[in-house]
């Protein structure tokens, strides 16, 4: 939630005269230096927790500036070409997430802690050394910048903020989507379910959570070669609707009615979870195309960060309605007896949002907004 703080930072106060490059560098150093020290010391417990919020601390940062590098990229750029480059970024992180779930457990099984710790300080090493490849102008030729420069240039910059976040075309579709990523889940109810009355194991968790990083990728895939140049507003509508139908397929499980058509309730499981996660990325992936390509010259970082703060702000009051419902409902880690008018409340609500689908501009407003985007800039 604190992002748009770093990209407050990084659009206002080059370092070295560059804006995005640097702060790559220093961040992936940091994040290496913090992995480095876990591998090869032995920290006590606020040491550790110091390092592993420092790592925490240069990932954010250089995720927001990457983000930033991104929507520079998009600008001027039609839907389709805008959707490729946020499927390559949001592909690669779901590769990723797929190598990390696959190896990881094996290697801390095989090798210890402490070799996985020195392993994952390479990476940051690799975000350092491709960021002094980014070709950037520099902002400062002298690469310094005074106080009254810095002062003049946060001035400038709140001020183009604030223009941006004011036009509709922006915010309106913000509280759509934060409107439908605040509606209640039941994330953490079904997780007990699945260990305590289905009696799933840790290992085959975290199988289904592997599953799940793959059904991300195939939803980026989905996205970028079948659906990047459709409207905004059909990919929300029809999304919304399947993902309620599919919602109700949680009760199959919860009632074991797929053992009577000889269905596996660890078979069942994955697929529910596959198919859940491709649509959920399929709907993903056309916010963060309007955001970056909507983000006005000179705010990319802090409005690009604010937007995803804003999302993640509507998932943690999901959870938060989730809890609530579930406390309400009477289902507990020991007594699930309600979970199946919970499962199908919470799925009536993924609808409750749609009446908003007018909030998103057409695409001929779109075009106009990106087009004021670029003159403010």
């Amino acid at each position: 939630m604190i992002k748009p703080l770093y990209g407050f930072l990084s659009d206002t106060v080059p370092l070295f005269g560059y804006r995005r490059r640097s702060y790559l560098v220093l961040c992936g150093l940091l994040n290496c230096v913090c992995w480095l020290a876990l591998a090869w010391t032995s920290p006590g417990v606020w040491a550790t927790v110091t390092l592993l919020v420092l790592g925490s601390f240069s990932t954010a940062c250089a995720d927001v500036v990457a983000d930033s590098i991104v929507v520079q990229l998009c600008r001027g750029e039609a839907q389709s070409k805008a959707g490729s480059l946020q499927s390559l970024c949001w592909g690669s992180a779901a590769a990723g997430s797929v190598a990390s779930a696959y190896f990881s457990g094996s290697l801390v099984h095989d090798h210890g802690p402490r070799t996985v710790f020195a392993v994952t300080a390479l990476f940051p090493l690799l975000v350092s050394a491709a960021a002094a490849a980014i070709p950037e102008p520099r902002v400062l030729p002298e690469g310094k910048q005074t106080l009254a420069q810095a002062q003049e240039s946060a001035a400038v910059q709140a001020r183009a903020l604030w223009a941006a976040v004011r036009h509709p075309a922006i915010y309106l579709p913000t509280l759509f989507v934060f409107s439908w990523q605040a509606t209640p889940t039941v994330e953490t109810v079904m997780t007990f379910f699945q260990t305590k009355q289905l009696g799933f194991s840790t290992e085959y968790l975290g199988q289904i959570r592997l599953v799940g990083a793959l059904a991300s990728l195939a939803g980026v895939g989905v996205y970028n070669y079948g659906l990047k140049a459709t409207p905004l507003r059909t990919i929300f509508l029809w999304t919304a609707l399947l993902g309620t139908g599919l919602g109700f397929t949680q009760l199959i499980l919860i009632t074991g009615t797929n053992l009577r058509f000889g269905i596996s309730n660890e078979v069942f499981a994955l697929a529910d979870t596959t198919l859940l996660t491709v649509l959920g990325q399929v709907s993903f992936m056309p916010v963060l195309v309007l955001a970056s390509r909507l983000c006005p010259e000179g705010v990319e970082a802090t409005l690009f960060a604010t937007l995803m703060s804003v999302l993640n702000a509507g998932g943690f009051t999901g959870q938060a309605l989730g809890s609530a419902l579930t406390t309400v409902f009477g289902v507990t880690s020991d007594d699930f007896g309600h979970l199946p008018q919970l499962v199908t409340f919470v799925t009536l609500c993924t609808l409750a949002p749609l009446p908003l689908l007018r909030l998103i501009p057409p695409a001929s407003t779109l075009a106009a907004a990106e087009e004021h985007g670029r003159k403010d800039g």
